[in-house]
């Protein structure tokens, strides 16, 4: 048997996708409570991933969500990673989010800072992991706005974030126009 490059890298960049959903979830949490969700789009729900970015391209002024698109489309496989905004209850003791206790920053509408800090050390985890696998990729904030407009990852999923994988002779994320 004989298999082709194309098939082998495509082949390659899955194996690493699935990798990033791991190391995601294996990702250290604050407090231990995991809100991360994950999944892959390949092929045509990475296509409709695009198209909503250029949709909100033009709806939000925005170009860089278009060029971004052009960087989905020209990826093998894009991993989205997401948490929702749930507090996690240390009150008095914590206040980064700037409120006095928890349900201060309910009532404020605030950000609990912990699930923010658990995505991004996740989005490390996931670069990391493809560089070790020389597949190329980039954290793009664009993608994970479209699909949250989408509604792609459970409802819950408040913040988004995609990973965009290739493996070519030329980083597509790079040199941007």
């Amino acid at each position: 048997m004989i298999e082709d490059s194309k098939t082998a890298e495509y082949a390659a960049v899955m194996n690493v996708a699935r990798q990033i959903c791991a190391a995601a979830r294996t990702a250290p949490k604050a407090c231990g409570i995991d809100q991360l969700s994950a999944c892959i789009l390949v092929e045509g729900h990475k296509d409709k991933l695009a198209a909503e970015m250029d949709r909100l391209s033009k709806v939000l002024d925005r170009p860089f969500f278009s060029r971004d698109a052009n960087n989905v489309r020209a990826s093998h496989a894009v991993v989205l990673l997401g948490v929702t905004l749930d507090r996690r209850n240390l009150n008095e003791a914590c206040q980064l989010c700037r409120n006095e206790n928890c349900e201060e920053c309910a009532k404020n509408n605030g950000v609990c800072v912990f699930a923010p800090m658990d995505l991004g050390i996740a989005l490390g985890s996931a670069v990391a992991l493809a560089a070790d696998n020389r597949v190329d990729t980039r954290i793009l904030f664009s993608a994970g706005q479209a699909a949250r407009s989408l509604k792609i990852l459970p409802q819950e999923a408040q913040i988004i974030m995609a990973v965009p994988l290739s493996v070519s002779a030329k980083s597509p994320f790079f040199d941007r126009k």
